[in-house]
């Protein structure tokens, strides 16, 4: 009973609380709330492209609209990005590969002060990544990153705000993963 209950709250506190948008023609929730209560809103989505094919829609949500990359990596507030795969190509492996390419790049290389907090991150992408997975990345203050799979709570990882802000620093530093998306996500295309 305990675990449907745990199943049945986790699954209100990523449901969409208004209508969708749509990106690539996939619906993507205007608004999450955060397993704070907090109301998170879509800030901006879009796809993430790689070798002319399209692999993922990256949504970020905050409290509020913000365009500053910087502020919103360097804030302590609820926040949280939404992952919606869409091709068939994306691996568990490939994941892994390319997200550490990000921390890589997110640290200006120096991914060490992170490394075990990265690592317990990494174990979200073991299973089997198939085509039409959301992962939720869901920071709460004081608590650290929510990682969600198809709306299931996998881990959360501590670390504080230095594992924050290389996480949301793939997309959003000063290298994202791709400039575009990073555009799309802070509401400028």
């Amino acid at each position: 009973m305990k675990k449907l209950l745990t199943a049945a709250a986790l699954t209100l506190a990523l449901s969409p609380l208004s209508n969708a948008a749509t990106v690539a023609d996939v619906e993507i929730p205007d608004a999450l709330e955060a397993s704070t209560g907090s109301e998170l809103m879509l800030n901006g989505a879009g796809v993430r492209s790689k070798w002319f094919i399209d692999v993922y829609i990256g949504g970020l949500y905050l409290p509020e609209a913000k365009q500053s990359a910087n502020e919103i990596v360097k804030a302590d507030e609820p926040m949280a990005i939404k992952l919606h795969m869409i091709s068939s190509m994306v691996t568990s492996e490939k994941m892994v590969n390319a997200t550490m390419e990000g921390f890589q790049n997110a640290t200006n290389g120096d991914t060490s002060p992170i490394k075990t907090e990265i690592d317990q991150f990494m174990g979200a992408f073991e299973e089997e990544i198939l085509e039409n997975d959301v992962f939720d990345l869901v920071y709460v203050p004081g608590k650290g990153v929510e990682v969600y799979k198809n709306e299931e709570l996998l881990d959360t990882v501590g670390g504080g705000m230095a594992f924050k802000e290389a996480l949301f620093g793939i997309w959003l530093s000063d290298n994202p993963a791709q400039e575009s998306l990073k555009k799309a996500m802070l509401g400028e295309s």
